[in-house]
């Protein structure tokens, strides 16, 4: 087990996470961070635990979206090539590996229990 210190809205947080992710995990705050930012930037928080509420939305509305698009992805019928508009077939974008879109959604699964245990704690401050 690692550990890592991560920073989010100016205070430091000590993670721990897998040995090997230590990476991907201050990646993962880095992205949450300027999110923040953004929405402390609009103006749109009256205090840190709301701050951190409406980041919480929206990068929950963010996976939302992002497993909309992958389910009608993964549900559209192979359709016929699309047209360039002189009629010329476009190249055709290759199918998802399940594999791929399994792996995909883990990791999915995995963001949304970790924006849901932020949200908790955020409400319980």
């Amino acid at each position: 087990m690692a550990e890592v210190n991560i920073s989010i809205n100016g205070r430091i947080h000590e993670i721990s996470c897998d040995s090997g992710q230590e990476g991907r995990v201050v990646d993962l705050a880095s992205y949450i961070d300027q999110r923040l930012q953004q929405i402390a930037r609009s103006g749109a928080a009256y205090n840190d635990a709301h701050l951190l509420v409406l980041t919480s939305l929206v990068l929950a509305d963010e996976l939302f979206e992002t497993r909309e698009k992958l389910a009608a992805v993964s549900a559209a019928p192979a359709a016929a090539p699309a047209k360039g508009r002189k009629g010329e077939a476009l190249a055709e974008t290759p199918a998802a590996n399940p594999e791929d879109e399994k792996a995909m959604a883990q990791l999915l699964e995995k963001l949304a229990k970790r924006i849901d245990g932020i949200a908790s704690r955020v409400q319980a401050a």
